[in-house]
């Protein structure tokens, strides 16, 4: 089983899907800079995240590759399960049109992204790895698909899911499952207002008023925050720290209904990328669901030889 994962894992990887689409507003490579993380990027931050960004032309027409995607969650995936557990998760896959591929390395025994007692909150857009991982993170929480909960159910693919109260507080209820599944819970503040135009003050307020509303509803304390579309300064990282967080998570690509906006010219994913998608349904998806968006982003991870790791186990 090894082996023909192993070889098809190559096969595929010499696939590459050029893709790209509109954000909110184009965006610049985000450079690396100096932080403990040793990523980051630059504190006018990146555009692209929210209502605001323009998904491209697509419909629900597009079918599903051959070859298709997914991802284990836990270390022990398809490919090191007994035959039995790996029959049932390759049917698990099949039923949304993918095809599992090797589960993600063991995460490192020591976290390559670690805030230092009292230092500065780290800005990251991807993970110092070699490794051939991705992080899904999936924000906001305005569409609450059902199938969505069966589907991460059954594929166990990690993903972290950085949440508005604005967009959620009618029914939390909804984001119960997915928690108790293991995915990550994180901060998107209060009411999505772009941090820069505030004072540290009131961003501590969006900051910690949602990191105590998450806690109270699903019973832990969100580690990670992602400022909304990207916008962050100084004051955030300060206002960040003194709320509890660990690391401020941007992004390298963008999914949107077909295809990802990439931030480097090279338009590939990289070892360690964190890749942005959003809780939207048909209204924003162009007749598109939830479900068919993400096993479309899945389809597009796994045509470039990657495989899923979960964000947490990283910082």
């Amino acid at each position: 089983m090894k082996k023909t994962i192993a070889l098809w894992a190559a096969l595929t990887a010499a696939a590459l899907m050029v893709t790209g689409c509109a954000a909110e507003n184009p965006v610049a490579p985000v450079p690396r800079t100096p932080t403990a993380s040793g990523g980051g990027a630059s504190a006018g931050g990146t555009a692209g995240d929210g209502a605001g960004d323009t998904a491209e032309a697509g419909g629900a027409g597009d079918t599903a590759e051959a070859g298709g995607a997914g991802a284990a969650a836990e270390a022990g995936g398809a490919g090191d399960k007994a035959p039995g557990a790996a029959s049932a998760a390759a049917a698990a896959y099949r039923k949304w049109g993918l095809r599992p591929f090797a589960p993600p390395p063991a995460p490192p025994a020591t976290k390559p992204v670690v805030r230092p007692p009292g230092g500065p909150v780290p800005v990251i857009s991807d993970i110092p790895t070699t490794e051939k991982i991705v992080f899904i993170t999936i924000d906001d929480g305005a569409e609450k698909d059902p199938e969505f909960v069966t589907m991460m159910k059954d594929l166990k693919v990690p993903v972290t899911m950085f949440l508005t109260d604005a967009a959620i507080r009618g029914d939390y209820a909804y984001f119960a499952p997915l928690v108790a599944q293991g995915h990550g819970l994180a901060n998107h503040t209060l009411t999505h207002p772009n941090l820069r135009t505030l004072s540290q003050d009131a961003q501590r307020r969006e900051i910690c008023g949602q990191q105590t509303k998450l806690t109270q509803r699903y019973g832990k304390a969100p580690r990670l925050l992602r400022p909304p579309y990207g916008n962050w300064n100084e004051a955030t990282r300060a206002a960040a720290g003194e709320c509890g967080v660990d690391a401020i998570v941007l992004w390298r690509e963008s999914m949107q209904i077909k295809n990802m906006q990439y931030q480097r010219g090279d338009r590939k994913l990289h070892p360690g990328d964190i890749i942005l998608a959003h809780f939207r349904g048909p209204s924003e998806l162009k007749g598109r669901t939830m479900t068919e968006m993400t096993a479309t982003m899945l389809r597009r991870i796994q045509e470039q030889g990657f495989t899923v790791a979960r964000l947490e186990d990283y910082v």
